[in-house]
């Protein structure tokens, strides 16, 4: 799993438009609990907004495997990038 994981790791990077914030936060704590694993720092403080997002989007897996994170990345990689194909193809 763990080469399909950075395999989509890399695809992530090939999408022509860049996803929603909504969706980066996603794949920023996915890939974070799959690759560091849970949260080991204080939650930034209210005037660095983009590192406190960031950090909330981790903590909010707390608990959730290596594996899984890996996996529910893999899937959210594969949303997206079939979402933008889907797209080009109108």
């Amino acid at each position: 799993m763990v080469e399909d994981f950075e395999e989509h790791a890399e695809n992530v990077k090939k999408l022509t438009t860049s996803p929603s914030n909504e969706n980066l936060l996603i794949l920023y704590g996915l890939y974070k609990q799959a690759t560091v694993g849970p949260v080991t720092t204080s939650r930034p403080g209210m005037f660095s907004m983009e590192e406190r997002a960031k950090w909330d989007a981790w903590k909010a897996l707390e608990g959730k495997s290596t594996d899984e994170a890996m996996s529910d990345y893999i899937t959210k990689v594969k949303q997206l990038l079939e979402a933008e194909a889907a797209a080009a193809s109108t």
